[in-house]
């Protein structure tokens, strides 16, 4: 396991403070157009994801790694289909312990 370059997790929320590091965030699909996908964050924000999106279903949720382009866009390394069921709420609130008081455990 490559630990050198940390992938941090993100809400949208959290995504702006992290604009050119490595990151990994859930979405739902909402749409593709082309090399894009639209998806909705674990806390009901839009997000852009960039790269070559593997064939996934609308409405399913993915899992993606890469750098965060913007404050609302993610350039992606790696794609996970997660399907169609995901626990959203579970996953915002890791976000928020990895970047609060527990922050020094997933860095």
């Amino acid at each position: 396991m490559d630990t050198s370059s940390p992938a941090v997790f993100v809400n949208a929320e959290l995504l702006r403070t992290y604009v050119g590091r490595k990151v990994r965030a859930v979405v739902q699909v909402i749409g593709f157009d082309g090399g894009v996908v639209t998806g909705k964050s674990v806390d009901d924000q839009q997000l852009i994801i960039k790269g070559s999106p593997p064939s996934v279903p609308v409405m399913n949720y993915i899992e993606v790694i890469g750098i965060a382009d913007s404050n609302q866009s993610i350039r992606a390394e790696l794609w996970t289909n997660f399907g169609s069921t995901f626990d959203t709420h579970s996953y915002n609130q890791l976000c928020l312990l990895a970047n609060g008081e527990f922050k020094s455990l997933f860095l």
